[in-house]
């Protein structure tokens, strides 16, 4: 590979556009559950199919990735990291053209299967995209540029209640002709407007768009030849590591907590607070925003080169910048009052101090941040009203860093074993179909109040994760004279 790579900013700025996006179309589903359980006046189980088709895919496409690897070599290094990513937005832009007719025909199953394939497009995205972004430039830059675009992949996670919301329950909604109930009534919101097909078509449509416009974008734009050098080992060795096994349960359990959460908040902050949908969206904003916040934080808190004062100079300098950021954009779109996020502002601070606490050691920080947000869970239950909102949508902040800890953690030490363990941990994405729909037959039995008992018992596997499921023990081998392969 040539050491100088001119040309590269490009497409550095058309991937990360990408990474919002797919953090955008994922914070969506967000949006679509209330939509799709009015228009369809499903129970809470039912509306969480959605999460469940769109994480199955990944699941399912991880399975068949991982089959095909283990048995005649990554399928990616043979047709390329940058056929791979086009392949994925144009799987991904089929997915979004489907709500069309799903929409047309009023068609659930159909909306399902439109998430399903969008997920599968996502899947190709999630493995060619991350390593792609690493070899535009420098070996020593990658992670600087790899957390950049994981910013931006929270970028769109956060804008997208507020921008999607507005789009889907008003903008597009306002202009077809509303969708009709059983008693041949308009289907309205819970602020009393009717909602329409076109609120979900006409969204979808666009972002279709944008996906094979961004494809048109790569595919003319200069990039890198890049082939691993890595052997995929046949088999499945990686498995016989018990700290990895524990990582993707530990997968499994952050994506299904933190996905669940945010699926019925929205509907949550109508059972506390009274808040219809387009007021719900955005403190969901909060929600998915406090992981950005979190993520730039920990970039600087794991960040040796800068010490003392002026980490924590810097750090709380993001956080205030980046939650300006956010409330600039929740206000613009809908004239929130400051004074409503006020409370926002004390568990950024809570999670500042559990930054410093944590010592910059990936295990303590999670085993840390999971205690906290039981804390918040438990708050919660025992709670109402605004309290038990807010709490709630503080977790988002302390999700922030566990993808990332818990990723590396897991693939520690595991040699030649680490592309395949990558794989095994991509497959547990699939905690973000099952326990959605877990807390949605908790929430039809109980209420959606009493359902968040669910995300506890996830939370206190990753404390334990943190605390001693991480650690790494010698392997058996046939030898006695060698512990570890």
């Amino acid at each position: 590979m040539p050491n100088k790579k001119p040309g590269f900013t490009g497409a550095l700025v058309v991937l990360t556009m990408l990474f919002f996006m797919w953090g955008f179309i994922t914070s969506m589903n967000d949006i679509l559950i209330p939509f799709l359980k009015k228009a369809f006046e499903l129970s809470y189980f039912e509306a969480m199919l959605v999460q469940f088709a769109f994480f199955m895919a990944y699941f399912i496409g991880s399975v068949i990735y991982f089959l095909i690897s283990v048995q005649s070599g990554d399928p990616i290094d043979r047709i390329g990291y940058k056929n791979g990513i086009l392949l994925g937005l144009f799987i991904s832009a089929v997915g979004c053209l489907l709500f069309y007719p799903a929409a047309d025909y009023r068609l659930y199953g159909l909306f399902l299967g439109a998430l399903f394939i969008l997920g599968l497009g996502f899947t190709l995205l999630q493995i060619a995209a991350n390593p792609y972004v690493a070899i535009l430039g420098s070996p020593q830059t990658a992670s600087s540029r790899l957390n950049l675009a994981q910013g931006f992949n929270s970028f769109g996670t956060t804008v997208a209640p507020v921008l999607g919301g507005y789009l889907v329950f008003h903008y597009f909604a306002l202009r077809g002709a509303p969708l009709l109930n059983a008693d041949n009534q308009p289907i309205l919101t819970d602020g009393g407007n009717a909602i329409s097909a076109d609120g979900v078509q006409l969204p979808y449509l666009w972002f279709a768009g944008i996906f094979l416009l961004l494809a048109l974008i790569i595919k003319l734009t200069k990039l890198p030849q890049f082939t691993s050098d890595e052997t995929i080992e046949k088999g499945a060795g990686a498995l016989r590591y018990r700290h990895l096994v524990l990582g993707m349960v530990a997968i499994f359990m952050y994506v299904g907590g933190e996905v669940s959460i945010g699926s019925v908040l929205i509907n949550y902050m109508n059972e506390m607070v009274g808040y219809p949908e387009m007021e719900a969206k955005s403190f969901l904003a909060f929600y998915w925003g406090g992981a950005m916040i979190g993520r730039f934080l920990g970039a600087i808190s794991l960040n040796d080169s800068i010490k003392g004062i002026k980490k924590n100079v810097m750090m709380t300098g993001v956080a205030i910048l980046t939650f300006f950021l956010i409330y600039g954009i929740v206000y613009l779109e809908s004239g929130l009052a400051f004074t409503r996020v006020i409370p926002f502002l004390a568990f950024m601070a809570v999670n500042l101090l559990a930054f410093r606490l944590g010592r910059s050691l990936a295990s303590r920080t999670l085993f840390i941040f999971a205690l906290i947000v039981i804390g918040l869970l438990i708050v919660t239950l025992f709670t109402s009203g605004q309290v038990a909102v807010w709490t709630v949508i503080s977790i988002g902040l302390f999700n922030s860093i566990m993808w990332s800890n818990i990723f590396t953690l897991a693939i520690k030490e595991l040699g030649k074993y680490t592309s395949q363990g990558s794989s095994l941990l991509v497959m547990a994405i699939l905690g973000g179909a099952l326990i959605p729909i877990i807390q949605g037959a908790m929430a039809d039995a109980t209420g959606v109040h009493a359902s968040f008992i669910v995300p506890v018992f996830c939370y206190i596997y990753l404390a334990y994760y943190g605390w001693k499921g991480h650690r790494i023990k010698p392997l058996k081998t046939t030898t006695h004279s060698r512990k570890q392969p």
